[in-house]
């Protein structure tokens, strides 16, 4: 038995769903073709643009040679004159080939063809009578003239352009649209080009050309054949539709025509591109579309309204699972944030332990720079105790002044180790530059001793945001990697260059080594990522790192960048550009 109270709602749901299909399909069948005539007229005028770009470079040609001294040499020594006209047809081959014209020709005051760029071949232009052509004589008349016409030897048609010389003459060049047709035929659709008369000239299909788009009168179609050289005008090659759509005979496929504004010569382009089935398959794809889901919406309504209750239910437990997983969540966030804190803590830690290693490789440095006050102290007292038998107390007073010297720069070096393995500082996020700088150097400076170091002078005013041990931690791993670079070469140099970009100072560290190797540089700043054998990998990365943290960045210089400064530009000249790296830190206002 037929329940209508479920029948009638299903079936005015079809209803609906087939009018919403009907409508919609109307609606996309006029998107579409708006859409395709928008992007045909686009490229509609980009393939004008090819060919206005195409005749606008032939057309100084002419005007070139107008005034060209071979030209008039060879129109004052006149036809068959022997080296002036010889050198003029070499000229214009050389130039035809060089070009790309199809042909180039000069002819006298008497329309005469006295050289031409086929001078060499048997159906040569030389010697020929062009006094019926317009383009002649539109240019001995106007000074130019040019004319789209069928070539009376090659019988190809072309455009020729024309100019008069200074002696009455013209310099005729033909240019011919064989590479643009074939372009227009890659792109697609059907592109052809009509004269103020609405004949087609210049087409992407060969047997369009010639043929008329309007209704011709017989003047109208006996000059264009005068003209053009054309045996006839044929009819037109298309047939509109009721649509408005062209049908081309051969196809049933229906094209969209659109054309671009005449240009100046009177010359218009016109596209047609296929678009009856790609509009109606759309159309019938949207009205497909639409129809289903209208259908689907309101059969859903009707299904909607009969899980209403259970819809309730199925909330309650929605929520009761929101609240679970929300619990769930927050002790996922806490979790994390506590990894998150122990993370900090390691990236501290590793940072120190650097230091620290950092420290044991600079103790053979700090060792010689403490021993040798130490012995000299040791000769002092020695020295002293004799004095003071001898009672010469003023020479004892030196010595011990001497010694306190001594034991003040003892206590420089010391004093510099102890911050440098100190976990962080207490200077606070205030650095002035020089200092950290000089605390690098110090603790280098047994290693620095056999290197030519280039340092920067004038630094008191910088003060720059960071802590001096990291500061310093940097500078000594940069400095550390170029002296391992510098092992074992000759004249080893590092340069270190400060200057100051607004509000930023710019640190470099730059080596005459033998440089990064391309598959090093690429992840140079990756953990464990290292050259050496002994080494960890780390201490680019933790420089880079501390860097960043302080509002700056750490980056190797290409090799392009190499050589802004006056020492890198001598290692430059020197053929060993070598390593160099980039510190940026902020000024502290």
């Amino acid at each position: 038995m037929i329940r209508w109270s479920v029948l009638l709602p299903v079936l005015a749901c079809l209803a609906l769903g087939l009018m919403a299909g009907l409508g919609a399909a109307e609606i996309a069948r006029r998107q579409a073709r708006g859409e395709l005539a928008v992007s045909a007229e686009a490229d509609a005028r980009i393939r004008q643009a090819l060919l206005e770009s195409e005749v606008a470079r032939y057309r100084l040609l002419p005007l070139a040679l107008a005034d060209d001294r071979d030209v008039i040499a060879a129109e004052r020594a006149g036809a068959g004159s022997g080296a002036p006209i010889d050198t003029l047809n070499e000229k214009l081959e050389r130039l035809a080939r060089a070009t790309g014209a199809a042909a180039i020709y000069v002819v006298d005051r008497d329309s005469l063809a006295i050289a031409a760029s086929n001078w060499r071949q048997a159906d040569s232009f030389v010697g020929s009578d062009y006094a019926f052509r317009r383009y002649v004589r539109d240019a001995q008349r106007k000074g130019a003239g040019q004319q789209f016409a069928l070539g009376t030897v090659s019988h190809k048609p072309g455009l020729f352009l024309a100019q008069r010389t200074r002696s009455g003459g013209v310099v005729v060049v033909k240019l011919e649209f064989d590479w643009i047709e074939a372009q227009w035929r890659q792109a697609g659709g059907i592109t052809y080009v009509t004269n103020r008369s609405g004949v087609i000239f210049v087409t992407s299909r060969p047997d369009w050309r010639f043929a008329a788009t309007r209704a011709l009168d017989e003047a109208q179609r006996s000059e264009t054949v005068r003209d053009s050289g054309a045996l006839s005008i044929h009819p037109s090659p298309w047939s509109r539709r009721k649509d408005g759509l062209l049908s081309v005979p051969g196809t049933r496929e229906g094209y969209l025509q659109v054309e671009t504004a005449r240009d100046a010569d009177g010359w218009q382009l016109h596209l047609a591109l296929p678009a009856s089935a790609s509009i109606d398959g759309q159309a019938r794809l949207v009205g497909f579309a639409v129809g289903i889901a209208m259908l689907a919406l309101a059969l859903f309504a009707l299904w909607f309204v009969l899980r209403s209750r259970r819809r309730r239910l199925r909330t309650s437990e929605l929520e009761a699972a929101v609240v679970a997983r929300t619990a769930e969540l927050r002790d996922e966030m806490e979790q994390r944030s506590e990894l998150e804190s122990r993370a900090a803590q390691l990236r501290e830690e590793l940072r120190l332990a650097n230091r620290l290693a950092t420290l044991g490789q600079v103790t053979a440095s700090v060792a010689h720079e403490t021993a040798q006050p130490v012995a000299a102290i040791r000769n002092y007292a020695a020295a002293g105790r004799k004095l003071l038998e001898r009672g010469l107390n003023a020479d004892v007073d030196g010595n011990l002044a001497a010694i306190d010297a001594l034991a003040e720069r003892i206590g420089v070096v010391t004093s510099e180790l102890r911050g440098f393995a100190r976990k962080r500082t207490s200077a606070g996020t205030r650095t002035v530059l020089a200092e950290a700088l000089d605390g690098a150097r110090l603790l280098l400076r047994d290693r620095l001793s056999d290197v030519t170091l280039r340092a920067p002078v004038g630094l008191s005013g910088i003060t720059v945001v960071g802590d001096k041990v990291r500061i310093e931690q940097i500078l000594v791993n940069l400095l550390q990697n170029a002296l391992d670079a510098l092992a074992g070469r000759a004249a080893p140099c590092i340069e270190i260059a400060v200057r100051v970009e607004g509000e930023r100072a710019v640190i470099t560290v730059c080596d005459n080594g033998p440089g990064i190797a391309p598959q090093i540089a690429e992840r140079l700043f990756t953990p464990f990522t290292t050259s050496r054998d002994e080494g960890l990998g780390l201490g680019l990365v933790i420089a880079q790192d501390i860097a960043t943290e302080f509002g700056g960045s750490l980056r190797v210089v290409p090799g392009e960048e190499i050589g802004l400064g006056r020492g890198a530009r001598d290692l430059q000249a020197e053929g060993r550009n070598g390593a160099c790296f980039e510190l940026v830190l902020r000024i502290s206002k």
